[in-house]
């Protein structure tokens, strides 16, 4: 099925995406698409090495006529987020992604796409393998684990580019340069707690929560999408009140980055109230279902019986946690005024487990002001804390700072009103982008961000625009030819 992708226009960039797509690389497993861009470099008998941290560095020297051009560091990142739809069978760790084509669209069948940053590298590749298109000298910079912690920029020593300016291709929007982005921290926390013996005359349900959009937790927090975990633990917190319910297991949600789409718990009932608890959580579940109809009219929330559990919480544990989960931000926090429309602060509840003697919570706090940033990591820790939890910060890494006088945007804004009539959006994102990081230690380097049209980025929705991704690559090209003289 993706001989139909190779066919696709611009064949060179396509051909590349087929190519990676096929080298299973989730964050923090990159050692087999890491050796398959070495050999790439290799085989093309250009600069290729490794640094220290694992990132991919290739040099390419400028084509005939543009050797005096300043040296262009062109980055992307190698890993890939790897989410799927439950009913979808596929094994990330030694699977290629199997791709199709839907009018203007590619996606993959029940799993995300890997556009994001693929094809970024994609495009990248396409340059450094071409023989007759125009460039400066260029420098590739292919990082790892953008998506769950940025170690690869973090790492990235100074002293190693040599580029004066950097394209960063991570942008999701065709018509928007990119200056800016949000900072970002992972918060953790843990509780260890007793299980207690299930009480008797009792009967265990499953409760499921899916059929949720999911999305990139900066990109898509300000669309009000539902989160899996917080329906859930809505639910759960009104069968508490109201019933003699105790909580067994609770699985929703999985990467930080991801808005959950889906959610699991287990619990048991008292006999004698089950069929008012049915009824309570049919009713709670239409009235949520109702609230959610525009932005998740695919909602779903499903209650079967199930097989006995050996432990549940403690009523005590069991009142914390959904009190914490309740009293826990998730969404906007604030909106920015410096920039119009742009969110400044917000918070994703991605991960939610309970079981086995352990309660563990896992959220991304993103911020484009590092003192807001820690004010809401703060509030979300006294908040865990008050439910006993052990609370970790980790994985901070900076926002990006607008540059307006910034030499490449002028060029990049001059030449994309030239070729498409019309003026770009130069905007910042509440997303987390590398150039924030890579700006520590290469302060003087020149940065924009874009790339072609992505949807649903973070979830099996992920989808790129053809039309888009000619666009995309029309521009670069366009952009590389207007490089100035060292």
């Amino acid at each position: 099925m993706n001989k139909e992708i190779r066919e696709l226009s611009p064949k060179a960039v396509w051909n590349k995406f087929v190519d990676l797509n096929a080298v299973p690389r989730p964050s923090k497993k990159e050692a087999r698409v890491i050796e398959f861009m070495l050999d790439f470099g290799k085989s093309l008998n250009l600069d290729t090495f490794q640094d220290e941290v694992g990132n991919v560095i290739i040099r390419k020297e400028g084509s005939n006529g543009m050797k005096d051009r300043k040296m262009v560091t062109l980055q992307s990142h190698l890993d890939m987020v790897h989410q799927k739809n439950n009913d979808t069978v596929f094994d990330f760790d030694s699977e290629g992604i199997a791709m199709i084509v839907n009018d203007d669209w590619v996606k993959a069948k029940g799993t995300t796409l890997g556009a994001d940053n693929g094809l970024g590298v994609a495009a990248i590749m396409a340059l450094l393998e071409s023989t007759d298109i125009a460039h400066p000298p260029l420098e590739a910079l292919f990082t790892i684990d953008e998506e769950t912690g940025m170690t690869g920029a973090m790492g990235l020593k100074a002293g190693i580019l040599q580029g004066k300016i950097l394209l960063n291709l991570d942008t999701e929007e065709d018509d928007e340069l990119d200056i800016g982005c949000a900072g970002g921290i992972d918060i953790t926390a843990t509780r260890r707690y007793n299980g207690k013996p299930v009480p008797r005359s009792v009967v265990p349900y499953e409760i499921q929560v899916s059929g949720l959009q999911g999305g990139h937790s900066g990109i898509d927090i300000h669309r009000g999408l539902g989160n899996a975990n917080k329906i859930m633990n809505r639910l759960l917190y009104n069968a508490s009140n109201a019933h003699m319910v105790r909580i067994c297991e609770i699985e929703g949600g999985s990467l930080r980055n991801a808005i959950p789409r889906e959610s699991t718990a287990k619990l048991v009932v008292l006999k004698s109230q089950t069929e008012a608890f049915e009824a309570d959580l049919r009713e709670w579940s239409e009235t949520i279902k109702e609230e959610l109809s525009v932005q998740e009219p695919n909602l779903q929330v499903t209650l079967q019986t199930t097989k006995a559990p050996n432990m549940v919480l403690g009523l005590g544990a069991q009142e914390r946690l959904l009190k914490g989960l309740y009293a826990a931000h998730n969404g906007v926090y604030a909106m920015s005024a410096a920039i119009p429309e742009l969110v400044e602060t917000s918070n994703n509840l991605a991960r939610v487990s309970v079981g086995n003697g352990l309660i563990e919570i896992g959220c991304l706090t993103r911020s484009s002001v590092n003192s807001a940033k820690m004010d809401l990591a703060n509030a979300l820790k006294s908040t865990f804390e008050l439910a006993r939890c052990q609370v970790v910060f980790s994985g901070s890494y900076p926002g990006w700072s607008p540059n307006p006088d910034s030499a490449i945007l002028e060029i990049t804004k001059k030449k994309y009103k030239a070729l498409f009539g019309e003026q770009p959006k130069v905007v910042a994102c509440h997303a987390g982008l590398e150039c924030g990081i890579l700006g520590q230690n290469y302060p003087e380097i020149d940065m924009i961000s874009f790339g072609p049209t992505i949807m649903g980025a973070h979830s099996p929705d992920e989808r790129v625009s053809i039309s888009s991704v000619q666009k995309f690559w029309k521009f670069l090209l366009a952009i590389l030819k207007e490089i100035p003289k060292a």
